[in-house]
């Protein structure tokens, strides 16, 4: 049987998958994982888990098109110049909001 073996460095990092033992049972898994990837201190702690109980996940809809959640969909360039073209327009809507009311300007 094949067992996946994910690791933890120290504590409070998160688990990465470390690799795979073949053992007949999982207690055997658990010591054939603790001599590989825990013997030398390198770990900290380690899940291991039957391949059969490891379930991908590949089927993700994401119903409101948000692309924003991901870096490829939210151009910040775009993003940046829409804001200083309305900002631009704002300090010249000041501006003249200014030259208006002052007294120069109700001659």
């Amino acid at each position: 049987m094949i067992f996946e073996v994910f690791r933890q460095e120290k504590k409070g990092a998160p688990f990465t998958h470390a690799g795979s033992v073949v053992a007949p049972d999982a207690t055997f898994a658990q010591a054939f994982a603790h001599e590989q990837y825990g013997r030398r201190q390198e770990s900290v702690a380690l899940w291991v888990v039957p391949r059969d109980a490891v379930n991908e996940v590949t089927d993700f809809h994401d119903e409101l098109e948000k692309t924003y959640h991901r870096v490829d969909g939210y151009s910040l360039k775009a993003k940046l110049k829409e804001a200083r073209e309305r900002a631009g327009i704002a300090a010249e809507n000041a501006a003249r909001s200014r030259d208006a009311f002052s007294p120069e300007g109700r001659q």
